[in-house]
């Protein structure tokens, strides 16, 4: 079953444009409509816009952003000619966002990958990736709930930029990299820092796979949509204060070592997600620490890719 989804002023949806980014971008979501049985494949109609219902445009599409993938660019072409046309949208108020992956073969992250978040640790540059995981079990909508769970008490935020892949790999090298990725969106990478730093023998997978502690969305931006992905700001707030803000030109490992990384471990599958790292400004390393707490509102935002805001339960 796919998590369920919460809907959102189309207000907080604006998110800033490169002057020479394509006009027509292809923003993929996942939605559920009270009208329509089941999860559904759509097209943000461009910015903050509406949505269209790929299934309208051609029922033989697969229904979900796994399938699709799967498909690969014979399915991306049918969703550039229903971009292209005239199609009637759904508004964003009629429908409920899922994110846009929902149970991936894994969900890869990456520790210590911004040169200003090892800074703020006084910690060396990693020589190599840092991998560890989340569970896809963990995944929730760009508008979902977190949920702070009763066995932590050290809760803390990391948005992230999260790579989706679109082709199936091995051993793959870092020149071939962008052409295994489908494409990028928002991650917020919620950590519960007692289970992650001295809990579990101090192995992170516990204090990053709670419940409700990988919200992604609210869109797929395809790779072509988006103009440079390692020249993005980057921000997190809390409360509508800004506690992250850096741009993915700080990532010490871009998108193309990180994929030929991590598939010389495992293959990766399309759908796949690899959460890059986050900058600096996490609330554990705060003076005092600040930690989440029931009713705050964290908004994760990406130039480009969009915001997603999730509610603290």
């Amino acid at each position: 079953m796919l998590v369920s989804g919460r809907r959102l002023p189309t207000a907080l949806l604006q998110t800033q444009r490169w002057p020479f980014q394509p006009s027509r971008d292809m923003r993929l979501v996942q939605f559920q409509a009270p009208h329509l049985t089941g999860p559904h494949l759509g097209l943000e109609s461009g910015k903050g816009g509406g949505i269209i219902n790929l299934s309208a445009f051609d029922p033989t599409l697969p229904k979900t952003m796994l399938e699709f993938l799967e498909q690969g660019e014979a399915a991306l072409s049918v969703a550039r000619r229903a971009l292209a046309a005239q199609l009637p949208v759904l508004p964003r108020s009629e429908v409920t966002f899922l994110a846009p992956v929902t149970r991936p073969d894994k969900v890869v992250c990456v520790g210590m990958n911004y040169v200003d978040h090892c800074k703020e640790q006084n910690v060396p540059v990693p020589k190599e990736p840092i991998i560890f995981s989340k569970f896809a079990s963990s995944i929730v909508g760009p508008y979902d709930e977190i949920v702070l769970p009763p066995e932590s008490q050290e809760v803390d935020w990391e948005v992230e930029l999260a790579v989706v892949m679109g082709k199936k790999g091995k051993h793959i090298k870092a020149a071939d990299a962008m052409a295994h990725v489908a494409g990028f969106t928002v991650a917020h990478d919620v950590s519960a820092r007692d289970w992650q730093m001295r809990r579990n023998g101090k192995q992170w997978l516990l204090g990053k796979t709670f419940d409700t502690f990988c919200p992604l969305g609210p869109a797929l931006v395809t790779k072509d949509s988006v103009a440079d992905p390692h020249n993005l700001k980057i921000c997190c707030r809390v409360n509508g204060e800004v506690v992250q803000s850096s741009n993915t030109s700080q990532l010490v490992f871009k998108t193309e070592e990180l994929i030929a990384w991590v598939s010389r471990f495992v293959t990766l599958y399309p759908g796949d997600v690899i959460l890059t790292g986050t900058p600096p400004g996490v609330g554990v390393f705060r003076k005092p620490p600040v930690f989440l707490k029931k009713g705050d509102e964290v908004q994760c935002e990406i130039e480009e890719l969009g915001v997603i805001v999730n509610k603290v339960v």
